[in-house]
């Protein structure tokens, strides 16, 4: 795992879950002799470590090798760093039939390699670790999965076992029962129950089947970002699917982002790329005419379709996907505007992840990375605008150093859901390079052409990973006004459904979104089924409701609300929604 670490980094808690990784090679090769490792680095919710093992593991397996991992805890082994030459580690490697090491020292600069040691188990490794195995109180595997080695296709598929390390037992069960709370929320499978979305597996994998249901969800949340943005001085614009590779050669993505796009299609002779980001489109809206400085900051949003190649090893329902729709702006302003601008798209970034119910954030302002552009002078300007307007809304943030984008500085903001988990969601970030890439301007006071600084910024990131997010948060029971279906009718007989029809359609005259339920199944099953489907208004009506114009309605989240007239429930149901409840 030598070329994962970065030691200088490593937290206590990095430390323990480095060493956990370790212990369970150790573990691995005891029981399954042959085995060759290959890396195995801490993450953010554990670590993991991929393995070329002689048959293939299953969930039984773990539960064998986390029997043999607390043995080797339990026997408190010290662990204990060498540094050897790097011709006496080939020679131990081989010795060991460690093929992947002995490729990682290839590529290792210097003449000397560290290796870390407990009892009779030796890794190629820079470390850090806990002083001994028996430092590494909680541990769990949770699974194996398939990864390639080096993560390129056209090497051998190994396996890659998952687990995660606690300083404390609680702090394990706390975050294993995290783990079964949201297998059960899990977006894929609720999708399928509630017939939100499905996923092209064989014609398009990556690509996602909006069903009705889902298309509802989407359709508001489009209705209210549009709505928020237009309060917010941006104008919304519409660009292509696609434009000729030269664009993308202009604004640095054949360059920079090669390795995320698709392959150049030929149309007529000419080189088309199928777009990557919507930026490219924006520049040149913007720069269809000359701007004033007076007419500075030009906002301009767009709910724009891209399409990105992600390895299939990633893909992963609405969350990793290979086409989305971004809810994409990009702001053009003056040097002095700027902290402004991220003051207000900070505020804005608040209130409308809030109104979908995430109170909590974090936020990571990421400073110049190694390789970057742009002068030193811009590169200032703009991270001292991130931190001012940071400050001057009194938010917490961390400092990401070197995390920056290669074009400017940028803040990062995490979302926490209703089960604890973070989300990354928005983002705001800096961009002195393609304002120059593509030679815009706007007229200064003096009557001198001067350079805009750009801003990318998105809210939610994409529609698509927005949504599975929402999903999960909700375990699939939206707000009401979120909800698909608002509002079900359930008739006690048929006698009842002339008078429940026009009620359905009186409510979506209103524009909400109700059903009715004509099956003739009893009452208590109908609201069983809508129960389960999630609907947040059952309303019941039976012969007596009829005669008295009345309904009687059942609250998914408060339960029975009683009999009141038709225009008394239109007004609660109105007023539940217009509040986003």
């Amino acid at each position: 795992m030598f070329e994962e670490d970065q030691t200088e980094n490593y937290s206590p808690l990095e430390r323990l879950r480095h060493s956990s990784a370790h212990v369970m090679a150790d573990a691995v090769q005891t029981l399954f002799p042959g085995t060759k490792l290959a890396i195995g680095p801490a993450i953010e919710t554990g670590f993991y470590y991929d393995m070329d093992v002689p048959r293939t593991l299953t969930q039984e397996d773990l539960e064998k090798i986390e029997a043999v991992m607390q043995q080797i805890v339990d026997r408190n082994e010290p662990f204990v760093r060498e540094e050897v030459s790097k011709a006496d580690a080939v020679e131990l490697f081989k010795k060991r039939g460690e093929d992947y090491k002995l490729e990682i020292i290839a590529a290792i600069p210097g003449d000397t390699v560290t290796l870390f040691k407990h009892g009779n188990f030796v890794d190629l490794c820079r470390g850090p670790h806990v002083e001994a195995t028996g430092k590494i109180a909680a541990f769990k595997l949770l699974s194996v999965a398939g990864a390639y080695w080096r993560g390129d296709e056209k090497n051998k598929m190994l396996q890659r076992i998952y687990g995660t390390a606690f300083p404390e037992k609680q702090q394990l069960e706390a975050y294993l029962t995290q783990l079964r709370e949201a297998e059960a929320r899990d977006h894929r499978k609720l999708g399928k129950e509630l017939d939100l979305f499905s996923m092209m597996e064989d014609e398009g994998p990556g690509l996602i089947l909006w069903h009705p249901k889902g298309a509802r969800v989407r359709g508001t949340i489009e209705d209210f970002w549009r709505a928020e943005h237009r309060r917010e001085g941006y104008e919304l614009v519409y660009t292509p699917h696609m434009a000729k590779l030269d664009l993308w050669k202009t604004s640095g993505h054949v360059d920079f982002y090669k390795e995320n796009m698709f392959s150049p299609m030929e149309v007529e002779g000419q080189d088309y790329e199928i777009k990557p980001m919507n930026c490219p489109f924006h520049i040149r809206i913007y720069n269809s005419r000359m701007h004033s400085y007076r007419e500075l900051p030009v906002r301009l949003g767009e709910l724009g379709t891209v399409y990105r190649f992600e390895r299939s090893g990633v893909l992963h329902g609405l969350l990793r996907v290979r086409g989305f729709t971004q809810d994409d702006a990009h702001i053009f302003c003056r040097p002095d505007q700027l902290q402004l601008e991220v003051e207000q798209v900070l505020k804005m970034t608040m209130r409308f992840l809030g109104t979908f119910g995430f109170k909590e954030f974090e936020l990571f302002l990421s400073t110049r990375p190694e390789k970057s552009v742009g002068s030193d002078e811009n590169w200032e300007l703009a991270t001292k605008a991130l931190r001012g307007a940071l400050e001057a809304q009194g938010l917490a943030f961390k400092v990401d150093p070197g995390e920056g984008v290669f074009y400017g500085p940028k803040i990062d903001l995490k979302i926490k859901d209703t089960i604890g988990r973070m989300w990354q969601c928005s983002t705001v970030q800096v961009d002195f390079n393609n304002p120059e890439r593509f030679n815009i301007h706007y007229v200064a006071e003096d009557g001198s052409r001067q350079r805009p600084i750009m801003v990318h910024r998105a809210l939610m990131g994409s529609l698509e990973r927005f949504f599975g997010i929402l999903i999960e948060h909700f375990a699939g029971a939206f707000p009401i006004w979120l909800a698909p279906v608002q509002a079900i009718f359930l008739p006690i007989t048929d006698q009842q459904n002339d008078y429940v029809a026009g009620l359905v359609t009186a409510l979506k005259e209103k524009g909400i979104r109700a059903e009715a339920d004509y099956r003739k199944e009893k009452i208590g099953h109908k609201i069983r089924e809508a129960q389960l489907a999630k609907i947040p208004h059952m309303v019941v009506v039976g012969g007596k409701e009829q005669a008295a114009g009345q309904v009687s309605l059942r609250s998914r989240r408060e339960g029975d609300k009683g009999v009141m007239s038709f225009d008394d429930y239109l007004k609660y149901l109105q007023a539940e929604i217009e509040t986003r409840m």
